[in-house]
């Protein structure tokens, strides 16, 4: 069987009607593909739509309000795409006079663009000979070819590259890429494939040796870090609180959140009433402590858990630099905390 061929005949009538595959400009296809990096299309295609909709050109993108691009993204996560999304838009728009680079190894210069999202923008928008490894594409091939090499090892990216650069087609990169992705996004899934309807099915070395649900191999397992979040709601006698930008460095950078007391371990109630009382957040007398609400949310990311809790805290007076609830929600906040304002305020 030629599996190039037999791919691309199924894509041919599988594949979905997505905006960003109806065009072979850059801008749009750059778009996409950063918003897709660990999320699912699904998910991803109202974001797209929408920056569309608000920065139709890289030019847009480039001159618009960082916090703008962040509220915008707002509920997509991994919010450091978001922030090099905009200084890349920048590189292009002011120092690339709007135009792209046009071949795999000059996309490899813009910011935030790696070895896959460059290969992607390099086949699709300019047809250029080579090939995107992502996730699916190590799944099909592992699968297919029985392949055990550990995905997650040192040197598993330039074997799965240099099969999947033996099988494309020349001058079909554009087709066979999205083909073999599309594959993998809809038809040879990670968990429970139907091989049944295969059309690979009498010629995939998994099937064939029954190892589909073990195949790709990937051994190294991240650490994940648990961590303790008490996020303060101030509220005075103008029903006004506070809200600051997340400026160190690691998850939510330059998004809002109300202020934080962290702790290393989970603590008693009665701990952190002590501990905020202690804390000088503001110079307000503080009249009542109370538990909103009375759960601890869990919130997953990569690599940490975040258990939150959110804890009311009544001052007297008017607090320094206080913002009223509906103007606070203007602003770009992780969404776990933008949930609990739509649900306590909004």
């Amino acid at each position: 069987m030629n599996f190039s061929k037999t791919l691309i005949q199924w894509y041919l009538q599988n594949k979905r009607d997505l905006p960003w595959r109806n065009t072979t400009h850059p801008y749009p296809i750059w778009l996409s593909e950063i918003m897709l990096q660990q999320t699912r299309v699904a998910q991803g295609l109202p974001y797209f739509l929408r920056f569309i909709e608000a920065f139709p050109t890289v030019f847009d993108l480039a001159k618009a309000d960082e916090e703008q691009v962040l509220k915008l993204w707002q509920g997509l996560g991994y919010y450091s795409r978001a922030r090099n999304l905009h200084k890349t838009a920048q590189q292009v728009a002011f120092e690339l006079n709007g135009e792209f680079p046009k071949s795999y190894a000059e996309l490899l210069h813009l910011k935030g663009v790696g070895d896959y999202t460059a290969a992607a923008i390099a086949s699709f928008a300019y047809n250029e000979n080579v090939p995107v490894v992502d996730g699916n594409v190590y799944r099909v091939l592992s699968r297919y070819f029985d392949v055990e090499t550990d995905i997650a090892s040192t040197g598993a990216k330039k074997e799965f590259i240099e099969l999947a650069s033996a099988l494309m087609p020349i001058g079909k990169a554009n087709i066979f890429n999205q083909a073999i992705m599309e594959f993998g996004a809809l038809q040879c899934v990670p968990k429970n494939p139907d091989c049944t309807v295969c059309v690979f099915k009498d010629s995939c070395l998994a099937l064939q040796k029954k190892k589909v649900a073990v195949l790709p191999v990937k051994e190294k397992k991240l650490k994940v870090t648990n961590r303790y979040f008490h996020y303060l709601i101030f509220s005075d006698d103008q029903q006004q609180t506070i809200i600051s930008k997340r400026t160190q460095k690691g998850i939510w950078h330059n998004l809002y959140e109300f202020p934080l007391l962290e702790t290393a371990s989970p603590e008693t109630d009665e701990t952190i009433i002590d501990l905020i009382k202690n804390q000088t957040f503001v110079d307000n007398a503080i009249e009542g402590i109370t538990l909103y609400p009375s759960e601890t949310i869990r919130h997953k990311l990569s690599h940490q858990h975040l258990h939150i809790q959110f804890w009311q805290v009544k001052v007297k007076g008017i607090l320094v630099n206080g913002i009223d609830c509906e103007s606070a929600a203007k602003f770009p906040f992780p969404i776990v905390i933008f949930n609990f304002i739509e649900k306590v305020w909004l």
